[in-house]
Order: C-alpha cells, then structure tokens, then sequence
C-alpha cells in the first residue's frame, strides 16, 4: 500500500454564517461551528482511507474567539498522524467579518478517525508522508497526544478495576 501526503488529503471548507446559525444576540452557535468541523475532518480521513471513517474521539475543541451571524467561516482540515487504523486530524478554523476584513482564529481541534471497511471493521490504512518541517512537527505532537490518551485510558482502566486506589 502506498503512502500519501499530507497535502493530497487535505480538505478547505467554508461557509457563511446565517441567522439559523445563531442564537437571537447573533452569535453562531458551538455546535454548528463543531459540525462543520467533523464534516472538514472526516473528508480529510475518508480521503485518506478511500473508505468510511468514523469520529473516535475530539482530543481538544477550544474556542478561541465567537462566530457571528454574517461571518464567513474558513476550516483547513489535514492529518497529522496516521496509525493502524486510526488517523488524527487537525482543524483550524478562521472567521472573517466581510465588510471590514478582519480574521480572527476562531477554534482549533484535534479529532481521531477510526477507518472501517464495509462491515464496520477496522481497516489498515496507507502510510502518511510527511514532506515539511511543520508536518513533521505537528505529527511529533500528535504521537504525544495519543501517548497521553493511552496513558489515561490505562489509568482509568485501572481506575475501574480497582476503585480504593484510584487516582484520576
């Protein structure tokens, strides 16, 4: 199976912001924005894979700064880690007022996919080829994220099994 490129998974989706969007003060609402997220995140996974890719896990969603009704939204979505069968991506999303030009990062997101195959098992999926420095940086990152995922999920394994000892 051959590897592919950061650059040919990599996804750029934008979209205006409208008033269903929003709540009455015209601020866009978090979901619509974390919608939009899994939506750019799972087209970068399903390209990568050529297959159906599940959200497994959102390792961080942080809001940066609000969304309003009239923003144009921009989210550039791309892999920084591939596994197995799982595949982090990670999501940077931007609004920009229109009438005035400023952009403000809004959010930034980290998810896990799980590639599956057509009875919902685990699929391997291709090598990622990181080419540039920031690629490599950001996929150095991300094996650190996961490392601290699974840590935790040790932790909280141990946690169940044995409830006097537990230490979260």
């Amino acid at each position: 199976m051959e590897g592919k490129k950061v650059g040919d998974t990599s996804v750029v989706m934008a979209q205006m912001m409208n008033p269903q969007d929003a709540n009455p003060a015209g601020n866009v609402h978090g979901g619509v924005i974390m919608k939009l997220i899994d939506t750019a995140a799972g087209s970068v996974a399903v390209r990568h894979g050529r297959c159906n890719a599940v959200t497994a896990s959102i390792d961080r969603l942080d809001f940066h700064n609000p969304v309003f009704v009239g923003d144009f939204v921009t989210l550039r979505a791309s892999l920084n880690f591939v596994g197995r069968s799982s595949m982090e991506v990670g999501i940077r999303v931007e609004s920009e007022n229109l009438l005035t030009g400023e952009r403000r990062h809004t959010v930034s997101a980290y998810m896990t996919f799980v590639a599956l195959d057509q009875a919902g098992r685990p699929v391997i999926l291709p090598s990622l080829i990181l080419e540039t420095e920031d690629e490599k940086r950001r996929n150095r990152e991300a094996i650190a994220r996961r490392t601290a995922r699974r840590v935790e999920k040790t932790r909280e394994k141990a946690c169940q099994l044995d409830k006097n000892n537990c230490q979260l």
